[in-house]
């Protein structure tokens, strides 16, 4: 793909535009980050302290018993809101593995084959949870396997 960047005083706000015969893979991917609404999360820390998490803090989001637990690199914080809510405003970087996980693609450790053809995923701060069979081809091709 061919980038071009024009800066100029008149411009106040970014704009693209992408030329091209068809959507291809590598459009789309450019088309989700620059759409993508990351913003400020808001979890609680414990039941009185509320803490704004920056999605680059954030490296994994689970879902446990009903709840949805947010990791960071030290600690653990509760969302209330669905792991749908929060894949749509994490963004771009981040990606679903399995029905109750979302992972913040930057802070993946390494990846093991695990058992009945899944993947486990580890990440820099020790988390780890399994790349489900649903989810197991959209994560290789992430990889480029």
């Amino acid at each position: 793909m061919k980038v071009s960047i024009e800066l100029s005083p008149e411009y106040s706000e970014p704009y693209a535009i992408i030329y091209a015969d068809k959507i291809t893979d590598s459009i789309q991917h450019t088309l989700d980050i620059f759409g993508s609404n990351e913003s400020p999360i808001t979890a609680f820390k414990n039941e009185n302290d509320i803490v704004i998490l920056q999605p680059k803090e954030i490296y994994m989001v689970r879902v446990e018993n009903k709840d949805t637990i947010i990791y960071g690199k030290e600690h653990r914080y509760r969302s209330r809101k669905r792991l749908y809510e929060m894949q749509q405003q994490l963004g771009a970087g981040f990606m679903q593995i399995s029905k109750s996980t979302l992972v913040n693609l930057s802070y993946m450790s390494n990846v093991e084959a695990g058992f009945s053809g899944t993947l486990l995923l580890k990440l820099k701060n020790g988390c780890k949870d399994y790349v489900s069979r649903k989810y197991l081809s959209e994560f290789k091709k992430y990889l480029g396997l």
